[in-house]
């Protein structure tokens, strides 16, 4: 006998609280408790309040042994004369008449009238609660051998209707100036200056003064937006007939391509992904889509350069363009890389293997964990997604009208994403090793993507290893394993060619899935798109489509073609808009490492979080040192600049 005391918090933010009336049930593994409300005088659930409820005349108070609490219920149903509300519980904790404390995280809303179950928040294992001694490790809650008590429900799976934020006054600013609604070429190339004056950066002004430059061109292939793309190249294509002769002069007078060749020093850049990827329609005039190739040398100064660049994949239509060229030949070739840089960036490697993917994750999460999970834990922080991400940028990159690929090509481009997306091609060292881009110098975007994932792995690693005692242990996880083909099934098709694991057998191949999903979410997500609109304002960096098809002879190009061939001006200006609305900083911004709710009660996960935000200020404080002496500044791995979720 004796009296359970109960304690529950509501969110510190407006409108958290609720007029409703709030009753608790306490399950335990003897027997559970009466439905008991929870009331004092007056409103009891204001935001930022933790209610204590103790014995004497506070009923919520239980006299009889209930044994260990390991669910609670709260009820929220109606309360007088007042109307249906929402309420956000921050959590519940419940002290035994033995003073064993309790912890429920809820950290979530409650919507309408409803009966919300939490389970307990440590996980534990069957010894524990009274198992047969040698049974598995399980982290999923049993209930003192008892299967009778229902799990929390997940969320039915919806779907959302996507729109784009309300016009802020940047845009009035452009549609005020009749950049919108000009449907004309650009007279010149300075003339795009006007539109993207309003947010200048010295990076944004640094584009406009280089973007001309081969060795800017190819900077952009380590530590640009897309800098996931290159691989060393040790035999040409027979697609992409390339002759020594051709690059002779671009290699030097003391080497080869052959040479340059088995040195490991050239580099190709495929957009085979675009070819037969279907145009859109702009202002009413038909766009273009190629799917060029580009070869790429690393000269021995460290710089990486084009040296040949066809438009095509094959065909007798498709010259090979040369550095050697004429200036606006060689300048529309490279533009053409640049527009293939924008359609693969913004439909597959952003939207696709950013945003899509952390969904089926984050489904799968809500439809397979408990609360009291360790991977749900863990999703709360670098896992879980913004609500209003994957709208902005549904609408930025698939609804937007002045991108070349449109709504029907962009569903085309990213099913090909998908048909041949592979598990490693996510796991970043795999990924860096199996591209042949682990010894290229300055390749920032490797260097510090390489140090996050090693902060992630360790933390990682923690985490596992403190919940799960071997391998025997992990595979033994029934809703690990139903959360993994989830996953497997809906998010990844059941493509078994790709290498995704349907299920995990062992506590390595748990850490580098958690590892690779975390990455995904955070870093790589932010690498792809902080830097959009810093590299993306001057437009024929990163064009968004092209009016003309791509030139099948030499010689034909000039300014005015070239003016005519990229976006009008209401395109330029569309796009420009919609690049700094998905760059810019949301209110709400946490960066990675940063758990806001309390989920985790145990001590030590709290040490390894700890340790974790420790490591990512140490790797934040080597990049700005680092970044002082770099005329372009890599920042957008800096732990600090990274949100820990697909955010926007």
């Amino acid at each position: 006998m004796g009296t359970y005391k109960v304690r529950v918090a509501t969110g510190n933010f407006l409108l958290a609280g609720t007029f409703s009336s709030i009753s608790i049930t306490l399950v335990g593994t003897h027997e559970e408790s009466d439905k008991k409300p929870l009331d004092n005088c007056g409103k009891d659930f204001n935001p930022g309040a933790v209610m204590g409820f103790f014995s004497g005349r506070c009923p919520p108070a239980v006299r009889r042994w209930l044994g260990d609490i390991v669910l609670v219920r709260l009820h929220k149903e109606p309360y007088s004369f007042y109307p249906t509300d929402n309420w956000y519980c921050s959590f519940v904790e419940v002290v035994s008449p033995h003073g064993q404390s309790y912890r429920f995280p809820c950290y979530q809303w409650i919507e309408g009238y409803c009966t919300l179950e939490l389970r307990e928040g440590k996980g534990r294992g069957l010894a524990s609660l009274g198992g047969r001694k040698g049974e598995p490790y399980l982290l999923c809650l049993v209930l003192g051998g008892r299967k009778d008590y229902p799990l929390p429900k997940p969320p039915p799976r919806r779907s959302h209707t996507l729109t784009l934020p309300p016009s802020p006054p940047r845009q009035v600013e452009l549609r005020l100036k009749g950049f919108l609604s000009c449907t004309n070429s650009w007279a010149k190339l300075d003339d795009i200056n006007k539109v993207f004056c309003f947010n200048k950066t010295p990076i944004t002004e640094y584009v406009r003064a280089h973007w001309r430059e081969d060795t800017f061109f190819g900077y952009q292939f380590l530590n640009g937006v897309h800098p996931m793309v290159i691989r060393r190249c040790t035999e040409l294509p027979c697609n992409f007939p390339v002759t020594p002769a051709m690059v002779a002069s671009s290699l030097g007078e003391s080497t080869s391509l052959q040479d340059e060749l088995e040195k490991g020093n050239i580099f190709l850049a495929d957009y085979k992904i675009l070819e037969g990827v279907p145009a859109n329609t702009i202002n009413g005039y038909q766009q273009y889509i190629a799917a060029p190739l580009c070869l790429l040398h690393l000269q021995p100064s460290g710089e990486l350069v084009p040296v040949a660049i066809q438009l095509s994949q094959s065909g007798p239509d498709s010259p090979i363009f040369l550095p050697s060229d004429s200036e606006w030949d060689w300048i529309l070739a490279k533009t053409w890389v640049r527009y293939a840089e924008f359609l693969v960036h913004e439909s597959v490697s952003h939207l696709l293997l950013t945003h899509l993917i952390d969904e089926a994750f984050t489904l799968a999460t809500l439809h397979q964990l408990p609360m009291c999970h360790p991977l749900f834990k863990v999703r709360e922080g670098p896992g879980r997604p913004h609500p209003l991400g994957p709208a902005v940028l549904r609408c930025a990159g698939e609804k937007s009208p002045a991108m070349g690929s449109g709504l029907e090509g962009t569903k085309v481009l990213m099913a090909k994403g998908m048909s041949c997306l592979t598990y490693s091609s996510l796991c970043f060292p795999d990924d860096i090793q199996e591209r042949g881009v682990d010894c290229i110098p300055n390749y920032y975007y490797r260097d510090d993507g390489l140090k996050i994932w090693s902060a992630i792995e360790s933390f990682v690693s923690g985490i596992v290893r403190h919940y799960y005692r071997s391998d025997a242990h992990v595979l033994a996880d029934c809703e690990l394993q139903a959360w993994a083909d989830e996953i497997f099934r809906e998010g990844f098709l059941g493509n078994e060619v790709s290498g995704f694991p349907s299920s995990l057998r062992s506590i390595p191949e748990l850490i580098k899935y958690l590892t690779m999903w975390i990455y995904c979410c955070s870093a790589r997500h932010a690498a792809l798109n902080n830097g959009q609109y810093e590299l993306g304002a001057w437009m024929p960096n990163f064009p968004a489509t092209m009016r003309n098809p791509p030139p099948q002879a030499k010689g034909t190009t000039s300014l005015e073609s070239y003016l005519d061939t990229i976006p009008e001006v209401n395109s330029t200006s569309t796009i420009l808009f919609t690049l700094w609305v998905i760059c810019c900083e949301p209110g709400d911004s946490r960066s990675l490492g940063t758990y806001p709710d309390e989920h985790f009660t145990e001590e030590e996960p709290k040490r390894l979080i700890a340790a974790f935000q420790g490591r990512l200020a140490q790797i934040s404080q080597e990049i700005q040192e680092r970044n002082k002496s770099l005329p372009i500044p890599y920042r957008y791995l800096d732990p600090h600049q990274i949100e820990n979720s697909t955010s926007i």
